[in-house]
């Protein structure tokens, strides 16, 4: 078997699986399981999306106020959190309790115990633990589509953010509920947000919006 064959056996298997797990999230919506954090937070994971692409895109800067939404076991969450520095706060948010466990077994690690700035909240996208217009930034990595609500979370997420504040939506071409980035666009403007940008390209993008002042 040549190897033109094997590559296409591998991308026609991994097409199926995609396939599957679409057809399975149309009936069944749940949040990504927390067996799956180690993957979601490994070396792979951040050479596949780095985090350092995805803070620049997301327009993420030193002082701010950045709530990490759907943070799971925080793959990007502590690179967040050195960049907004001492001055800036991170709050890590995520429905499901095992996953910030995760995040915070990964804290508790020697490499970042100079982390002082990052707080964990277990919350819906719907009920977000936060006053109006508290928040500079909200960003979401593969988040959004998980949500079955997803009009009602980004009202939420537009009541928390300052006016002209940020939200940053970034996807993945290989996650299953990945959605193409006009679909992204017309979400984000239909909840009330004013597109800033879109950055990167199909296989992996950011749209970034704002809230009007």
């Amino acid at each position: 078997m040549t190897a033109l064959k094997i590559i296409g056996i591998i991308l026609g298997a991994v097409f199926l699986w995609l396939v599957l797990i679409r057809v399975i999230k149309h009936f069944y919506h749940c949040p990504a399981p927390a067996f799956i954090g180690r993957f979601l937070d490994s070396r792979w994971r951040r050479w596949l999306q780095s985090p350092d692409k995805i803070i620049e895109r997301s327009g993420i800067k030193a002082g701010m106020t950045v709530v990490d939404l759907g943070c799971g076991s925080g793959a990007f969450t502590t690179s967040v959190a050195r960049v907004v520095g001492r001055e800036g706060k991170v709050y890590a948010v995520d429905i499901q309790p095992a996953m910030l466990k995760q995040l915070e077994r990964k804290l508790s690690k020697a490499e970042n115990q100079d982390i002082k700035n990052i707080e964990l909240k277990q919350a819906s996208a719907y009920e977000l633990p936060f006053g109006d217009n508290s928040v500079d930034l909200v960003y979401m990595v593969t988040v959004l589509p998980e949500i079955p609500d997803r009009s009602r979370a980004l009202r939420e997420v537009r009541r928390v953010l300052k006016a002209g504040g940020i939200l940053a939506v970034t996807e993945f071409l290989p996650d299953p509920d990945y959605p193409l980035p006009a679909t992204t666009i017309k979400m984000g403007q239909r909840a009330g947000f004013v597109l800033d940008d879109n950055l990167g390209n199909l296989w992996s993008y950011t749209v970034r919006f704002k809230k009007p002042a």
